[in-house]
């Protein structure tokens, strides 16, 4: 199964803050989206992420006084992003290993076009088994 099957059932709506907005705007954005990250863009080019470690960690280092920087003193920069023809595996596999939640979701030419994140997968992943477990539990009756 790929990317673009999640992006199918959960559409391809994307949170997004501009690059100079405060990180408390950003922060009002991650709780009201009810979110664990935001890209980070300047127009439709992707400049970064910012996620709630990033916060937790500039908040452990810089104190309250860090909700007044500009997000992009804080983002992420070297964002990992994935394509919609990957395979769940594959990113199930980078998201393992590199510690983080969000993938931006980018098209041939680096347009955004969605954010994958763990939970994502892990819904459509449970919706897999479900499904296997009826058409098993179907064979089985049928049998």
């Amino acid at each position: 199964m790929t990317v673009q099957a999640i992006l199918e059932s959960k559409g391809r709506y994307i949170y997004s803050v501009e690059p100079d907005e405060r990180l408390s705007a950003a922060v009002k954005t991650l709780a009201e989206r009810r979110v664990g990250a935001v890209l980070v863009m300047r127009g439709t080019r992707l400049d970064g992420i910012l996620s709630e470690r990033d916060v937790v960690k500039v908040l452990a280092d810089r104190g309250p006084a860090a909700l007044d920087a500009p997000v992009h003193t804080v983002m992420t920069r070297d964002v990992v992003s994935c394509s919609q023809t990957d395979t769940v595996s594959s990113i199930m596999e980078v998201m393992t290993l590199s510690k983080f939640r969000h993938l931006p979701v980018l098209d041939g030419s680096e347009r955004v076009v969605g954010l994958i994140s763990i939970g994502d997968i892990v819904k459509w992943r449970l919706s897999e088994y479900e499904h296997e477990q009826r058409a098993l539990h179907d064979y089985i009756k049928s049998a």
